[in-house]
């Protein structure tokens, strides 16, 4: 489903449950998020997961709202607290719920509350590989993801990591949702574009793009 239509990379159509809206926030709007953003990391610093076997992750990232997706020796999991301040994550800034609940109600699914939000930070050579996101309850609930700063290629995969993904070009203020029947499809990044940011923030200065992932955890 496209919300309104596609620029530059795009695939001739996304699959059922993948909703691409572009421009969702003017650069205003953007710039006033970041600020935020930046809200929330002065109280919960950006930090590099591991991975069970001391492996750190590609990127930096923190957390905001009840609940913040970590990694460790223990595995992939939701908790309360920041692994290294030891304290309760921000709440999620209201700017971002409310866009949140636009890009829902624009799209006619139902009301989505989340519970948790992830900020992860990519530099200019960041990526993430191929992923489902399955360490939440309940998948009925939608994944909200949205980009700020530089330019990425976004990657749209399949229900096995086999399956050859589509490459969609995400630009600052995109808003991506992954639903219904795509809520666990493979995704992931598979580069950042240095120096294609549209706007200029102290933020961006220490990471060339932020996402945000809404999810709903419990």
């Amino acid at each position: 489903m496209t919300l309104p239509l596609f620029r530059d990379m795009a695939p001739a159509s996304l699959p059922g449950g993948v909703a691409h809206v572009p421009g969702a926030l003017t650069l205003t709007e953007q710039a006033a998020l970041l600020d935020d953003i930046a809200a929330v990391v002065a109280e919960a610093p950006f930090y590099r997961p591991r991975m069970r076997n001391g492996t750190p992750l590609i990127n930096q990232m923190t957390n905001c709202g009840p609940l913040g997706w970590i990694s460790d020796s223990k595995g992939y999991r939701y908790e309360p607290s920041h692994p290294v301040t030891g304290e309760r994550w921000p709440a999620i800034p209201r700017r971002l719920l409310a866009l949140s609940d636009r890009i829902i109600a624009g799209l006619g699914l139902p009301p989505f509350v989340p519970d948790a939000c992830l900020v992860n930070a990519y530099a200019a050579d960041g990526k993430l590989g191929l992923h489902q996101d399955y360490d939440e309850c309940d998948f009925a609930h939608p994944i909200v993801s949205v980009s700020l700063g530089a330019d990425a290629i976004f990657l749209i995969g399949g229900q096995a990591r086999g399956d050859r993904p589509e490459t969609l070009l995400l630009h600052s203020g995109d808003v991506v949702v992954l639903h219904g029947p795509s809520r666990t499809r493979f995704h992931g990044v598979r580069r950042v574009l240095p120096d294609t940011a549209p706007l200029t923030h102290p933020l961006l200065a220490e990471a060339a793009r932020i996402n945000l992932t809404l999810r709903r955890a419990r």
